[in-house]
């Protein structure tokens, strides 16, 4: 990907993939109940084709018709070779727990950085459930059938460990209580309570007690990723006289953090027309240029906006002052180390900075040449550093781009359409 600054004003309306986290639970739920289900504006890309292909599978019947997909499953069947789940953690952990509740054997591998990411935390609440799981990382072989309930107290809030909990203790005997030492997204629950399951919730635990009936049909109008919608409020932000409106954005509070600290900052943001789609709130976001101040952030902040750090740091090296950002080592498990790949393509580009073990500093506003940078395979490193090119002097080339496509296909032709040059 390349891309040549300084951009000129982007200016227009965009309409958003579908989030990619309810777009997995959407599947999956929808992959476990006999009914037919049909979900409209599934995120198309990477990370979903791979949880799609998986399902199918397992032989849960899955077609596109008017541009929505209609879902039938009900009880698995042994597939007849290991399930790929390519570069996506998220199918990998959500399958595993749905997997846990059914009475076959699979296997699930993925690509050698999907083998490098933490499984344990889900395999080992899923083997007190009663699952027989082989290893802790990919590949590994998971034996489901016959979970009992479980209370469990994880060390780091995680809405994939949640999620992948909440699948299996859907299928299991007896009641489950998953606590929660901090806030995490909950596109689950919202959703499990909109089937008719009973859920108590609070922000310190989830208690799930599963139904005699058979999971019901989805039916579903996945929002615009809030995660994806990120990159253009950035952009809008750094680029003069820009001006962007996106619609139908998911402003779920598990999600929005990136929202309340860029408003922090004395970012223009405007959210309008709020609503709701499948137990999620939406909204129109409208965001212009602003000349933005630096802030800190640590604690439940960084959970809520975990998705969206590299970008962040990107508005960060334009913001007037010092960024400070703590708490935030699980970045270093992501699709890449998201804190020293992230600042070692950055310094690439000029950019001074100080890093610690869960976090770094940042003086800004400082000047940003162009320079040819690595994605690390990682889709939001791509897409943050070509926001990144859009407000230098110059061509920045991105080598390993293709990887944008996991999450955000449309990256380079929405982006030409506002008036960017990128190609």
């Amino acid at each position: 990907m390349k891309v040549k600054g300084p951009t000129t004003p982007l200016l227009g309306e965009v309409r958003l993939p579908g989030d990619k986290s309810i777009s997995h639970r959407a599947l999956l739920h929808a992959a476990l109940s006999p009914e037919e289900s049909r979900l409209n504006n599934i995120l198309r890309a990477g990370v979903t084709t791979s949880m799609i292909d998986c399902l199918r599978e397992l032989g849960v019947q899955i077609k596109e018709k008017d541009g929505d997909l209609i879902v039938r499953g009900g009880k698995w069947i042994q597939p007849n070779k290991p399930l790929n789940c390519g570069n996506s953690a998220t199918t990998m952990r959500l399958l595993m727990g749905a997997l846990a509740g059914q009475p076959i054997t699979a296997e699930l591998t993925g690509t050698q950085g999907l083998q490098r990411r933490p499984m344990g935390r889900v395999a080992r609440p899923l083997r007190e459930m009663g699952a027989s799981i082989s290893a802790d990382n990919a590949p590994l072989v998971i034996r489901g059938g016959n979970l009992h309930g479980i209370i469990h107290h994880p060390k780091v809030a995680s809405a994939q460990v949640k999620a992948a909990l909440l699948l299996a203790a859907l299928q299991a005997t007896g009641e489950s209580t998953i606590h929660q030492p901090g806030p995490s997204r909950d596109h689950s629950e919202r959703m499990l309570r909109e089937l008719g399951i009973k859920l108590n919730t609070d922000k310190h635990k989830v208690t799930i007690q599963p139904s005699d009936k058979s999971l019901a049909a989805t039916k579903i109008s996945v929002p615009g990723d809030c995660s994806s919608a990120a990159f253009l409020i950035a952009s809008a932000i750094l680029i003069p006289e820009s001006k962007l409106t996106l619609h139908d954005v998911g402003i779920n509070p598990t999600r929005t953090g990136i929202l309340d600290v860029l408003t922090k900052m004395g970012a223009d943001i405007s959210i309008m027309n709020n609503g709701e789609s499948g137990g999620e709130p939406i909204a129109n976001i409208i965001v212009s240029h602003t000349n933005i101040k630096s802030t800190a952030i640590q604690g439940e902040t960084v959970v809520r906006m975990i998705d969206e750090f590299p970008i962040f740091t990107v508005i960060a090296t334009q913001s007037e002052g010092t960024t400070t950002v703590k708490d935030a080592a699980e970045l270093r498990i992501k699709e890449s180390d998201r804190i020293s790949s992230l600042l070692g393509e950055l310094r690439k580009m000029g950019v001074e900075f100080s890093e610690r073990t869960d976090g770094y500093t940042i003086v800004g506003p400082q000047v940003l040449n162009p320079a040819q940078l690595e994605s690390h395979g990682d889709h939001r490193m791509a897409m943050s550093l070509a926001i990144a090119g859009m407000i230098t002097r110059g061509c920045t080339e991105i080598m390993q781009s293709e990887v944008v496509d996991e999450s955000f296909p449309e990256f380079i032709k929405t982006f030409s359409q506002l008036g960017a040059n990128i190609s």
